[in-house]
């Protein structure tokens, strides 16, 4: 993998000030065949490894999916609040914030509802309807 500050610096060095490659080599302390390598390689952006962290919410995500599985078969009057099932899970040893807590709720409540109706009144647009529809 190429280090890009160094690909920034051999190009800002051959390009704008006009520094022979044998004088970039000398400077940097590397060969020439690796300063041409890098001029013609075309990386331009930093190609990072895809980040996998582990969050503090991923090993109670089955049990909070439960729950709001529960919940949300319950009328509006009954359902418990998100800071509720929230405590429910704190004694199970939860130690995230309320706020990764909902954003996970938030992703799982979009999840469910394109499950059960993909084609939501949401998406449709009452321009191309039917001539049945405006009835």
């Amino acid at each position: 993998m190429i280090d890009v500050a160094l690909l920034g610096i051999i190009r800002r060095w051959h390009i704008r000030d006009q520094v022979p490659l044998r004088e970039i080599a000398r400077r940097l302390g590397i060969s020439r065949s690796t300063v041409r390598r890098y001029l013609r390689s075309e990386t331009i952006e930093p190609a990072y490894a895809e980040r996998r962290s582990t969050r503090a919410i991923d090993k109670y995500a089955f049990q909070l999916s439960a729950l709001l599985k529960t919940e949300a078969a319950r009328t509006r009057k009954q359902r418990r609040t998100l800071k509720q099932i929230r405590e429910d899970l704190k004694e199970l040893g939860l130690e995230g914030s309320y706020d990764r807590g909902a954003a996970f709720a938030r992703v799982w409540r979009t999840g469910q509802s394109d499950r059960v109706n993909p084609a939501s009144k949401r998406t449709r647009s009452t321009r191309f309807a039917s001539v049945d529809d405006q009835r």
